[in-house]
């Protein structure tokens, strides 16, 4: 049986909306913890994302893919033109509104958690030339990483090395890896440290995106004997269009 369009894109606005919650939960905790310590504040926001990346992806993966990033439901809609695999347009374009409605969410109840004001506008501005090769650099590396799992049969590892990829790039890329336009929206909603500027959130996205472009252009010319949909790499117990192996 496929997995319901509908079903697909609460997991998906789930999915987003909590690993907002992490990110944007870790920041004011680390914040608090650690108010003069700027090198304390990342880690112990990065260890958590990377675990509660890791655990989402494990729960709505089966359901959605756990895309939870409209660069990678991009990405799968492109990959799988050719083939008629992964998502169409129009469930890419839907994907990547539930995934950015979520984001806000997720930013909202981090604050009330908190007790702080539910609607906040971030002040953190990030916009720099350096910053944003930095989300280029880490976009591209997702996308690749995704990417290149499927084409080479190691699907299962999808939930631990994308973990990774975005904790350690938390540290190597100057703009700390946001690497999702959905969760750069999400964390506008946020005025701590993990939040972002409305001014400087255009110029992220506009990197991620070229970033995952890069991306697939990548994989493409080292991977290109096996094309798969970015879909099924997380979402290994279930094929391209949610049909479950029989």
């Amino acid at each position: 049986m496929s997995v319901p369009l509908a079903r697909r894109l609460a997991a998906e606005a789930a999915g987003t909306g909590l690993l907002v919650t992490v990110v944007a939960g870790s920041g004011i905790a680390a914040q608090r913890l650690s108010p003069n310590d700027a090198g304390a504040q990342l880690m112990e926001n990065s260890t958590a994302t990377v675990f509660g990346l890791a655990v989402l992806i494990l729960i709505f993966g089966p359901v959605s893919g756990a895309h939870f990033n409209p660069a990678v439901s991009l990405v799968d809609w492109l990959a799988g033109r050719r083939t008629g695999t992964g998502l169409t347009g129009g469930e890419a374009a839907a994907y990547s509104a539930a995934q950015t409605g979520g984001a806000v969410l997720g930013a909202i109840l981090a604050n009330i958690m908190f007790d702080t004001a539910a609607g906040q506008i971030s002040t953190h501005h990030r916009i720099t030339g350096g910053h944003l090769v930095g989300e280029i650099v880490a976009t591209a590396g997702l996308i690749a990483l995704i990417l290149t799992l499927a084409r080479t049969g190691r699907a299962t590892l999808a939930p631990v090395a994308v973990a990774a990829w975005i904790g350690a790039a938390y540290w190597f890329t100057s703009s700390t890896s946001f690497a999702n336009p959905a969760v750069t929206i999400g964390r506008i909603f946020t005025d701590s440290f993990a939040g972002i500027a409305p001014a400087s959130a255009p110029g992220f996205i506009a990197a991620q995106l070229l970033g995952g472009l890069l991306g697939l252009g990548a994989v493409a010319y080292f991977h290109p004997a096996r094309p798969m949909a970015a879909h099924a790499v997380i979402s290994h117990t279930v094929d391209s269009k949610g049909a479950r192996p029989q």
